[in-house]
């Protein structure tokens, strides 16, 4: 009772076993493996994957922040756009239905991330705010809405922001305190999630895409812990959670 197993007619052995197979899947695993290796219907199989999503995700205790170095970036999830579905001329994230995540991870530390509808100023102004401690420093690229919403606050919240320009075939710069500004961390994250989409999932819809990021966080902010210690983790962090089928579908 009080946890995502209650009321689910499926064996506790088998929930087990699903959360032994997410763990360590560093790309994921499909909602369709599930259903083959535990021989139940793909329904189950889709509904206790999501389920065990909504458990793993959002484990950070209220008020911790990140701290220290903190790279903070972008990236488009989703495919290109059909055929006949381009508009011309105005790129190709806008002729695609690509949704945004942005991304804080913290160097040698743990991440965040937020999907938005889109990248600026007013969806990215709290999400920074709200998860980063003062006096850090903060990475990113030449995004300018980066630029608009760190600088004005750079003086009264975060000790510093150093940006690399992509453009110029700059991708980590060595500064003179001993320091590199890169974003090379956040990227590396970012490459785990649309590996997991083109090789997994094959696609993922924007109402769902907020909990396969949770997932990949989770295993990202555990990735020191052995398999056995994810998973025990995983266990702890269903208590208190209950999702039911009308809310996930």
């Amino acid at each position: 009772m009080g946890t995502i197993f209650e009321d689910s007619h499926i064996p506790i052995g088998k929930w087990l076993m699903a959360i032994f197979l997410l763990c360590p899947s560093k790309k994921g695993m499909s909602a369709h493996q599930i259903h083959r290796m535990l021989k139940i219907t793909y329904k189950s199989a889709w509904f206790m994957m999501h389920r065990l999503r909504y458990a793993v995700g959002a484990k950070a205790p209220l008020g911790k922040l990140l701290q220290g170095v903190i790279e903070c970036d972008e990236t488009f999830i989703g495919g290109k756009p059909r055929l006949g579905d381009k508009v011309a001329g105005t790129g190709y994230r806008k002729d695609s239905n690509k949704i945004p995540v942005v991304a804080l991870v913290e160097r040698g530390g743990n991440v965040r991330t937020k999907v938005v509808a889109k990248v600026n100023q007013k969806n990215l102004r709290s999400f920074i705010d709200d998860n980063i401690v003062r006096d850090c420093v903060v990475n990113t690229d030449q995004n300018t809405v980066y630029k608009n919403i760190l600088y004005p606050i750079v003086k009264g919240r975060f000790g510093r922001h150093d940006v690399v320009n992509h453009s110029c075939g700059e991708y980590a710069r060595h500064n003179a305190d001993g320091t590199v500004s890169h974003i090379n961390t956040a990227e590396s994250f970012f490459s785990l999630i649309k590996r997991g989409v083109i090789g997994a999932f094959h696609h993922v819809s924007p109402e769902h895409l907020p909990r396969y990021c949770d997932e990949f966080s989770f295993r990202w902010d555990t990735r020191f812990l052995t398999d056995g210690e994810r998973m025990r983790e995983a266990v702890t962090l269903t208590e208190g959670k209950r999702l039911m089928y009308r809310q996930v579908n």
